[in-house]
């Protein structure tokens, strides 16, 4: 099973790891109408911690 990378999309992730959709809760990440975004994106765009978060969904799956 590869690692969640911070280049991954974030619905494509949810998709293939479905556990990792309260993770992006927990963060506050919009994976809903933001979902086609990077998750580094995402973190940027959300003001959540990229590494916190990466280690995070990286746990959860």
């Amino acid at each position: 099973m590869s690692n969640i990378t911070k280049d991954m999309i974030v619905n494509d992730v949810i998709k293939e790891f479905p556990k990792t959709i309260g993770v992006f809760s927990q963060f506050k990440i919009d994976s809903c109408c933001g979902g086609a975004a990077t998750i580094e994106a995402s973190a940027t765009r959300d003001n959540a911690p990229l590494e916190d978060l990466i280690t995070a969904l990286n746990e959860a799956k």
